[in-house]
């Protein structure tokens, strides 16, 4: 039975993490399930055609590319690890992430092994670069995220929106109704026809700035509960783009 494996949300924590000299295997999660198809049964072939194709045709990438990158990667998670730790942030691209992790690892394994830590950094009041605490994950952490992702895949926000708001337990999930509640805040449309998103990318651009990379900026000073990156928000822009409301 191998070690340890780390699990990274994305390519631009790899590098840093690298250098902290942590003894396990990596694997990079390569995946933005934050937008785009997604359905509950995350280990069927429908799942992972449909988000290869909305990726490579979102993304400008190519099925080849995404089987190499994603796909073939997913066979890391049925190896036989007696530990497994996942690093993801706070934000909504992480946490959905993280959901679509713990549910691909919650089918391939009986939860008695491997032990599973989650380790979410965010911040502490008097602590400066606080990088997050380390906490097992047990039966009702998996129960939670199983639920999470129904509702999420379900793509009803009135449930989704009813279940944030009757649900008191989260586990160890601290950051996930934060999250959740982003999600159902960008999924409301608002009388112009955009959602909250959209009308804060409208709103910067309104307000004078024009060019991308500082629109990026300005979006993530007030924004970063979505942790998104130039390439998401982009879809969004050419959504207004398309709707002839901007002219980038």
């Amino acid at each position: 039975m191998k070690e340890i494996l780390h699990i990274l949300n994305g390519d631009a924590t790899l590098n840093s993490f690298e250098q902290t000299g942590l003894d396990g295997d990596i694997m990079v999660w390569r995946e933005v399930l934050s937008e785009g198809p997604v359905e509950e049964n995350i280990a069927s072939g429908s799942f992972w055609k449909n988000r290869s194709e909305w990726i490579s045709k979102g993304f400008d990438d190519s099925p080849d590319i995404y089987e190499e990158k994603v796909i073939n990667q997913l066979s890391t998670l049925s190896e036989p690890y007696k530990e497994i730790n996942l690093w993801f942030e706070y934000d909504l691209h992480c946490q959905i992430n993280m959901l679509g992790v713990i549910m691909m690892l919650r089918k391939n394994t009986d939860l008695s092994a491997p032990a599973v830590y989650l380790i979410c950094p965010d911040s502490y009041p008097g602590i400066t670069n606080f990088k997050g605490i380390r906490v097992q994950l047990g039966e009702p952490d998996f129960y939670v995220a199983a639920e999470a992702w129904k509702y999420y895949a379900a793509n009803n926000i009135n449930e989704l929106n009813k279940w944030l708001h009757e649900n008191n337990y989260w586990a160890s999930l601290h950051f996930l109704k934060n999250a959740l509640q982003a999600h159902v805040k960008r999924s409301t449309t608002n009388h112009n026809g955009l959602n909250y998103i959209e009308q804060t990318l409208l709103d910067i651009y309104n307000s004078g700035i024009h060019h991308k990379p500082s629109i990026y900026n300005a979006f993530w000073q007030t924004e970063n509960i979505y942790g998104m990156g130039d390439m998401e928000i982009d879809i969004y822009l050419g959504r207004l783009r398309d709707k002839q409301l901007i002219d980038i």
